[in-house]
C-alpha cells in the first residue's frame, strides 16, 4: 500500500511563475553584462590592463551562462509527460553542468592562459594600466555585487539551483573584479606583474566556481539524496503521525529544484487498508509541510518489520489461499453461511477471520465454527484462523 502526491506539489501556474520571474532576472542579468563586458574590455584595452580585459571576458562568459539559464528555465517548465513522468526538473541541472563547464574553460582558455603568457615576457612601463582603469574595476564590483544579491533573492524565492548558479557567477564575476583593482592598483605602484598575477587569481577563482558547479549537478544526475540530517527531521516528523509505528527505508533523489522522498511506515498489522491510506496520507502532507524542498513523497505502508525482505513475501496470495480452503471447507456446514473472509499476512503465516451469519435455531453453531477453524488450520501456511458469527438482528 502506498500514497503519493502524483508528479510533485507544483502546479502549472507555479511553473509558470518560476520561469517568468526567472526569465525577468535573467535578462536584467544578460543587459548588465552585455554593458560591463563592453566597457570592460575597452577600458582595459584603452587603459594598458590586462586584468581588466580578461575580466570583461568573464563579463562575456556570463552571458553565455544567462543564454543557457534562460533555454533551461523554458524547458524545465514543462508540464511531467508520458517520457519524462517526473517532469523536466533536471534540464536545469543538466544546464548547470554546462555552466560550469563554461567557467572552467573561460578559466583555463582565456584567463590563465594569456595571463601566464604575460608573466614569461619582460615587463613593460607602457604595459602600466592608467587610472581609469580602476575606477570601471571598482564600479564593476559595484554592480556585479548588486546583480548577485537580486539574483539570489529571486532564486531562494522560487528555490531555482540553476539561477542561483548564476547569481553565484554574478557574484564570481565581481570579487574577480575587486582582485583586478587591486592588481591595477599595484600596478600603478610600481609592480609590473601585480596586474598578470591578479589575471591569474581571476581563472582560479572562475575555475573553483565552475568546478563546484559541475560537481554538485553531477551529484545530482547520480540521484544523490538529501542529506543525513534532512532526512532524520523528516524521519522524526513521519514517526509523530498518529498510527506511524516505525518509519524506515528513506530514499531521496534531486529532481531539478525539488526533492523526492519515498519511505516506508509500519502500521498496526489488523488495521483497514482505507486506515492504513489515510495514515499515509498524514505522513506524505506532514513531510511536504515540514520540507519545502519536497516535490513529492511516496509512502509504502507495512503491517510488520520488512526491512530483511518481510517474512510473509512467499506466502500464496489470496486466490490461492481460498481455493485451498474452499476444497477442505466443501461439506462442511457452516461452509453456506460464510460472509466474509480476511486475509493477514503476518509472521510469515496467513492468519484468517471468519465472519459467519447466524446459525439457524437448533444449529450448534460452536461445533460448525470449531470444524471449520480446524480445517482450515490443517493448511500449512494458515496461522491462526478466528470464527466470528455476526450476531442475528432483534
Amino acid at each position: 500500500m502506498s500514497a503519493h502526491g502524483g508528479h510533485g506539489v507544483l502546479g502549472v501556474d507555479d511553473a509558470d511563475s518560476r520561469y517568468r520571474d526567472t526569465r525577468r532576472i535573467t535578462w536584467i542579468g544578460i543587459g548588465a553584462n552585455l554593458a560591463l563586458a563592453a566597457v570592460k574590455i575597452v577600458a582595459g584595452v584603452l587603459g594598458q590592463s590586462q586584468g581588466l580585459v580578461a575580466d570583461g571576458v568573464h563579463s562575456i562568459s556570463d552571458l553565455v551562462s544567462d543564454a543557457v539559464v534562460l533555454l533551461a528555465a523554458r524547458h524545465a517548465a514543462r508540464e511531467a509527460d508520458a517520457d519524462h513522468p517526473y517532469g523536466h526538473g533536471r534540464i536545469e541541472t543538466a544546464a548547470t553542468v554546462l555552466v560550469g563547464i563554461v567557467l572552467l574553460a573561460t578559466a583555463a582558455v582565456f584567463l590563465g592562459h594569456n595571463a601566464v603568457r604575460s608573466l614569461a615576457g619582460p615587463p613593460a612601463i607602457a604595459d602600466r594600466p592608467a587610472c581609469v582603469a580602476l575606477a570601471i574595476a571598482l564600479g564593476s564590483v559595484a554592480a556585479k555585487e548588486a546583480l548577485f544579491r537580486h539574483t539570489r533573492r529571486v532564486a531562494r524565492r522560487i528555490r531555482s539551483r540553476l539561477l542561483e548558479a548564476n547569481a553565484w557567477h554574478h557574484r564570481s564575476d565581481a570579487l574577480s573584479s575587486v582582485v583586478v583593482a587591486v592588481g591595477i592598483g599595484g600596478t600603478l605602484y610600481g609592480v609590473a606583474t601585480l596586474d598578470a598575477l591578479a589575471a591569474i587569481v581571476v581563472a582560479v577563482m572562475v575555475a573553483k566556481v565552475g568546478w563546484d558547479l559541475v560537481w554538485q549537478s553531477l551529484r545530482e544526475l547520480v540521484d544523490t539524496g538529501l542529506d543525513d540530517a534532512s532526512l532524520d527531521d523528516l524521519r522524526r516528523e513521519a514517526h509523530a503521525v498518529d498510527g506511524v509505528k516505525q518509519v524506515h527505508t528513506l530514499r531521496s533523489r534531486w529532481m531539478g529544484h525539488s526533492a523526492l522522498l519515498d519511505l516506508h511506515i509500519q502500521v498496526g498489522p489488523r488495521i483497514s487498508v482505507s486506515e492504513g491510506h489515510r495514515i499515509a496520507e498524514a505522513v506524505r502532507l506532514a513531510l511536504l509541510h515540514r520540507q519545502a524542498r519536497l516535490g513529492d513523497v511516496m509512502v509504502h505502508v507495512d503491517p510488520e518489520e520488512d526491512t530483511d525482505g518481510g517474512p510473509s513475501n512467499t506466502l500464496p496470495l489470496r486466490t490461492e489461499v481460498v481455493g485451498r480452503l474452499w476444497r477442505r471447507w466443501t461439506g462442511l456446514a457452516a461452509m453456506g453461511r460464510i460472509e466474509s473472509l480476511t486475509l493477514h499476512y503476518l509472521g510469515g503465516r496467513v492468519h484468517l477471520s471468519v465472519t459467519l451469519a447466524p446459525a439457524p435455531a437448533g444449529v450448534d453453531a460452536a461445533a460448525e465454527a470449531e470444524a471449520l477453524r480446524a480445517a482450515a488450520a490443517a493448511e500449512p501456511e494458515v496461522g491462526a484462523v478466528s470464527v466470528l458469527e455476526r450476531a442475528a438482528p432483534i
